[in-house]
């Protein structure tokens, strides 16, 4: 599950060569997953193209290049760039290489079936352009399956950016771990299915790097999963407060509140104005409702001491009313969203110190909501990738953070992040992230950490939207837990 940048994987490399394993060894495994791989997607007889290029990537392609023509592939190898120029392993390697080298500029691609993609990978430095940009573009518009080696040429391994051009891969095969160019847009867009091959890469290496990103699988965060105990109760398991508004903009508060309930929360409350208690009374069953008119009807509330977890932001309103509540209720454990946010637009100051208070603090917005609130701060905003903006984000404010998208992440202000690559585009639709908000908030309730309860929660909420399929509406999000539910309790070993 860990996330290695390219200069971490480099260092895992280094470490490894320095244990005892020569380079060429990783090298020699590497270009056979790579050939393993394409024999994946081109029958025996196949006619291959291998472009390489000039550094350790290209070494790969030689390799590559040479276990599939012994397999019977009718293979062709191309170099962007002068033999003779090439140094270390590589060159050994293309030392074994007994076949014709063309000059990749003009390779022609017609009468291929399937393309190696080992120009550049996760060593790229630069913005591609000249020859290279216009040997990618080529690449694109042919239309041929391209199998990447480490990444897509062309694409940032550390932020997913494509600089200047980036191949568009029908697969790729990684070493030993992924890396975050392979989960954030656009990268994950140009990556295809991914395989991690094992090379023999220490995983001794992990101990020295002690990495700080992971994909958001549940590996990540299992060990601080909220189990129901047979000696447990509904008191034992918490007791959320969610926030509303008024009448006319209740329907995200209840989506809130109904997915905390479904998140485990053993009970769940929704605080609101007297006249929108007939219309969440008659929408909800299992969830109380109490009518609270302001920030001093809010605070009489919580001197209820059991009422642990607030939910604040879905429905509640923007202004200085939405301050004002949660500053009555900055002592609890908090998820802070929507409406919330955007009543803190250009003031991340002021809301980092009202919610020092907190003992446990998530804060979901999405792009637009990260923009207002960050207004001030070019360092968050400007920051190189998305996993960089979050974890600038959360160390500005003080509280992990949940970055909504495509690829969502999540930051813990310590520098911990994990990338979730499970969301289905279907997904975006209105008051899903209300339904995300009550996820995160019920596994606050029962007592998981801000940063692993934000992360399970936008697992399952990825998860309960495959569950739910195309065309779900956000309602639909809260009853495809259930099944969600029970396949991660098997997968984790417990009886249901």
């Amino acid at each position: 599950m860990e996330l290695l940048t390219p200069d971490e994987m480099g260092r895992a490399d280094a470490f490894t060569i320095a244990a005892g394993v020569p380079g060429e060894v990783l090298m020699e495994r590497a270009g056979l997953a790579v050939a393993r791989a394409a024999a994946g997607m081109a029958s025996v007889g196949s006619r291959v193209l291998v472009l390489c290029g000039p550094g350790n990537n290209g070494g790969d392609g030689f390799v590559a290049a040479r276990h599939l023509a012994g397999a019977g592939y009718g293979v062709r190898l191309a170099l962007l760039g002068e033999r003779e120029r090439l140094r270390g392993d590589a060159a050994t390697m293309a030392g074994r290489w007994s076949g014709p080298v063309e000059a990749a500029p003009e390779a022609p691609l017609e009468d291929v079936d399937l393309i190696v993609d080992a120009l550049f990978g996760a060593g790229l430095a630069r913005d591609l352009d000249g020859a290279a940009r216009a040997l990618v573009e080529r690449v694109n518009a042919s239309g041929l399956p391209v199998l990447a080696v480490d990444l897509p040429s062309g694409i940032d391994g550390a932020t997913g950016a494509v600089r200047g051009a980036a191949i568009t891969a029908r697969r790729s095969v990684t070493f030993f771990r992924p890396k975050p160019g392979h989960l954030l847009l656009p990268g994950r867009l140009h990556t295809g299915p991914l395989t991690v091959a094992d090379i023999g890469i220490r995983p001794e290496a992990l101990d020295v790097l002690r990495p700080r990103a992971f994909e958001n699988v549940p590996e990540f965060w299992a060990g601080h999963f909220p189990v129901p105990r047979p000696q447990g109760h509904k008191y034992s398991r918490g007791h959320l407060v969610a926030v509303s508004g008024p009448a006319r903009a209740t329907g995200a508060t209840r989506l809130a509140a109904r997915a905390a309930l479904r998140a485990g929360a053993g009970l769940v409350t929704v605080a609101c104005p007297e006249a929108a208690m007939v219309i969440h009374a008659t929408n909800l069953s299992a969830v109380m409702v109490r009518p609270v008119e302001d920030a001093a009807g809010l605070a009489h509330l919580l001197t209820d001491r059991r009422l642990s977890t607030v939910v604040i932001g879905p429905g509640v309103g923007v202004g200085q009313g939405a301050r004002d509540r949660l500053l009555a209720c900055a002592d609890r454990r908090l998820v802070l969203d929507a409406d919330l946010i955007t009543s803190f637009k250009g003031d991340v100051d002021t809301l980092a110190t009202i919610i020092k208070a907190s003992p446990a603090a998530v804060a979901t917005p999405h792009d637009g909501e990260f923009a207002r609130l960050f207004a001030r701060c070019p360092e968050v905003l400007e920051a190189p990738s998305r996993l960089e903006r979050a974890r600038a984000g959360a160390a500005r404010l003080g509280a992990t953070l949940l970055l909504k998208g495509p690829d969502t992440v999540v930051a813990s202000p310590d520098g911990r992040a994990a990338i979730a690559a499970n969301a289905p585009p279907w997904l975006a639709t209105a008051g899903a992230g209300d339904v995300l908000s009550g996820i995160v908030g019920g596994l606050l309730a029962q007592g998981m950490p801000p940063l692993e309860a934000a992360a399970a929660g936008v697992w399952l909420h990825g998860e309960a939207a495959r569950e739910a399929g195309p065309g779900l509406v956000a309602d639909d999000l809260i009853e495809a837990l259930r099944p969600v539910y029970r396949r991660l309790f098997l997968d984790l070993g417990l009886s249901i």
